[in-house]
C-alpha cells in the first residue's frame, strides 16, 4: 500500500519543535496555514537544533536586513545575505540548522490566501512561486529598502490585527509579491539554454512523479528526448547525472517520511516507490551512512 508524502502545517510544526514558542503563540492556530510573517530575529533562536528534512503546504520566503541565512532546498544547499530572499515553494523539502545570525522577515503564505471575493488573481500570475529554477532571489539595496518597507508595513499589521483585515494584508502581500517576481525576471537569464530548460523540466517531473517513475528512461521519454541527451543536459547544468538526482531524491522524500510519520521501514519503502525493503535500506544507507532505522532513532534522540 502506497502513501503519499505528508506534509506540515505551521500549527503542527511549532508544537512539534517549539512547545513553549512565547511570542509566536500567536502562530499556533488554524490561520497560521493561511498567512503569518514574523522576524527571523525572533523565529530563528527558538529552534536550538538542526531540523530533519520537512514539506510544508504553502510557500514560505525568508528575506535579510542583516546577516546570512542557510537552508537545504531538495537537495541543494543555499545561504542568502542583505537585500536577497530564500523562495522555498509549496511542497519542497527543505531544512534548516542553528546558529545563523541574522534579521529580517520569515513570510508564510498560501495560494489560496492570494485569491480574493473580488480579484480572481492567484499566485499563478507569479512563475516564480511554481518554477523549480533558484529560489534565491537578488534584489539588491534599493529595491530591497522597498521590500523591507513592506514586509514591515505587513508585520505590523498582523502583530496588531492578524487576519481580521484580511484585504489589506493580502494587498501588501501582492505588492511583495510582484516586487520579487520583477527582481526573479531580472535575475534570470533572458533566454535560459535548452539544457537549463530541460533540467528544469526534468526536476519538475521528478517532483511530481517520484513515486512511481524511477528510470531516466522514462523521464526521457516524457520529455520526448534520448537518455543521453538528457543526461548530457543534466549534468551539465547540475553537475550531477540524472541517475543521482533521482536516488537522492528518493533519499530526501524518505528521511521526510521517518522523520513525519511512524510508518515502518517498509511502509516508506513503498511510499519511495521502492517495493524491495532491503534495496531500499542499501540504498538509504548508500547516501546517509546509516540505516533507515538509525536515522529515525537519531531524530528521536535529538
Amino acid at each position: 500500500m502506497a502513501h503519499s508524502i505528508p506534509t506540515y502545517v505551521p500549527e503542527g510544526y511549532l508544537r512539534h519543535f517549539m512547545p513553549a514558542p512565547g511570542p509566536l503563540q500567536s502562530l499556533l492556530s488554524a490561520q497560521a496555514e493561511q498567512f503569518f510573517i514574523v522576524p527571523v530575529e525572533q523565529m530563528y533562536p527558538l529552534f536550538p537544533q538542526a531540523l530533519p528534512p520537512a514539506r510544508s503546504t504553502a510557500h514560505s520566503c525568508v528575506y535579510l536586513t542583516s546577516g546570512s541565512a542557510r537552508m537545504s532546498i531538495g537537495p541543494d544547499a543555499y545561504t542568502i545575505g542583505p537585500h536577497e530572499a530564500l523562495l522555498v515553494r509549496a511542497g519542497q523539502v527543505y531544512s534548516f540548522g542553528p546558529g545563523d545570525v541574522n534579521t529580517g522577515y520569515v513570510c508564510h503564505f498560501h495560494d489560496d490566501f492570494l485569491v480574493s471575493s473580488e480579484s480572481r488573481e492567484t499566485s499563478m500570475v507569479f512563475s516564480f512561486l511554481h518554477s523549480w529554477g533558484s529560489p534565491v532571489i537578488s534584489l539588491g539595496p534599493d529595491n530591497g529598502l522597498f521590500a523591507g518597507q513592506v514586509l514591515g508595513r505587513l508585520r505590523a499589521e498582523y502583530q496588531l490585527h492578524q487576519l481580521r483585515h484580511p484585504e489589506l494584508v493580502r494587498a501588501y502581500l501582492l505588492a511583495l509579491l510582484h516586487e520579487l517576481h520583477r527582481a526573479y525576471a531580472t535575475n534570470e537569464p533572458a533566454s535560459l539554454s535548452t539544457a537549463a530548460v530541460i533540467t528544469n523540466r526534468f526536476k519538475q517531473l521528478l517532483a511530481s512523479s517520484l513515486a512511481t517513475t524511477h528510470r531516466v528512461s522514462d523521464y526521457a521519454d516524457q520529455l520526448h528526448i534520448t537518455p543521453n541527451h538528457l543526461s548530457k543536459c543534466v549534468r551539465s547544468v547540475t553537475g550531477k547525472a540524472p541517475a543521482r538526482w533521482i536516488e537522492e531524491s528518493i533519499v530526501l522524500e524518505a528521511k521526510v517520511l521517518l522523520f513525519q510519520t511512524a510508518w515502518s521501514v517498509g511502509e516508506v519503502a513503498l511510499a519511495v516507490g521502492i517495493p524491495d525493503a532491503s534495496y531500499f535500506s542499501r540504498l538509504f544507507k548508500k547516501h546517509v551512512g546509516v540505516t533507515p532505522l538509525t536515522f529515525r532513532k537519531r531524530i528521536e534522540l535529538s
